[in-house]
């Protein structure tokens, strides 16, 4: 098969690339200076030219709290970029896969969110992948809403590189210990995304690494297998203020995964440890 994969010099857009070409499918690659994607006619001709029989969308504005100084930019690129791969997508029928958010919801409860709960985005960033759910709902039947949390790949920035430059020069660090989710290693992201796409099982799936814990633990747990010394003081996010607000609940139900015959992703302790081996933040394990 051939994929075009946006947003190809982003942490997922790397590994997904990746996983393609191991299995043998043709994957083409691009990112802002290949596609822009706010430009609705450079996406048309891109796509069209590239003889794809499916896109894999992980281009993205994920700046969640400048988004909220620049929410023309971020639904520019979010939902009308989204828009613009979604409706040539429809008109060359091709397989569309969109990266969404647990952002789409509004944090309340503890009860895990499902697939086809109703979306109630709390912030710019959430409130514009949102309405690229939506964009992709309109114009195409054959498509896969793959909603994420807390991503973490060797391409890129994220939490545990910041907790890691963060313990080059502090030996205490507070973190906020009432939103709870799941992380999400792209590397296994990946494999998942391409099971999903050589299929025809469309619909929306979240997919998380398995296991629950707050940003406080994570960090915690970061350390521990990094072997840093660093003393982790939990805060609540009223005591850490942010421009934008978090979702509290970020638990997602993926039973729906099983259900359609794919893999559940691996404890994201296990997904911590591979990644730290992969960065070179700590030395691979015996097996």
């Amino acid at each position: 098969m051939r994929v075009l994969v946006t947003g190809v010099k982003g942490q997922l857009g790397y590994d997904v690339v990746n996983e393609l070409e191991k299995r043998g499918h043709e994957a083409v690659g691009v990112d802002i200076q290949e596609m822009d994607i706010t430009d609705p006619v450079q996406t048309e001709k891109v796509i069209t030219e590239a003889g794809v029989e499916a896109v894999i969308h992980c281009a993205a504005y994920t700046a969640v709290d400048a988004a909220e100084d620049n929410e023309e930019l971020c639904r520019k690129v979010n939902a009308c970029g989204t828009e613009n791969v979604a409706r040539v997508c429809g008109k060359l029928d091709l397989k569309m896969l969109y990266l969404s958010t647990d952002y789409v919801f509004d944090g309340e409860g503890t009860r895990p969110w499902e697939p086809d709960d109703e979306r109630h985005p709390l912030n710019v960033y959430g409130q514009t992948k949102y309405e690229g759910e939506l964009a992709v709902e309109k114009y195409l039947k054959k498509f896969y809403i793959v909603r994420i949390a807390w991503v973490f790949g060797k391409n890129g920035k994220n939490f545990i590189r910041t907790m890691l430059n963060l313990a080059e020069n502090h030996d205490t660090l507070t973190v906020v210990n009432d939103q709870i989710g799941s992380p999400t290693y792209t590397y296994d992201l990946a494999a998942l995304l391409v099971d999903m796409i050589e299929t025809d099982k469309y619909g929306f799936y979240h997919a998380t690494n398995e296991g629950l814990c707050s940003w406080y633990e994570f960090a915690c747990e970061i350390f521990r297998q990094a072997g840093k010394q660093v003393k982790v003081i939990p805060v609540s996010s009223e005591e850490y203020p942010a421009k934008a607000k978090r979702p509290h609940n970020s638990r997602m139900n993926k039973d729906k995964l099983e259900a359609n015959g794919f893999r559940r992703l691996p404890a994201w302790q296990d997904a911590l440890r591979r990644y730290l081996e992969q960065v070179g933040a700590v030395q691979p394990s015996a097996e």
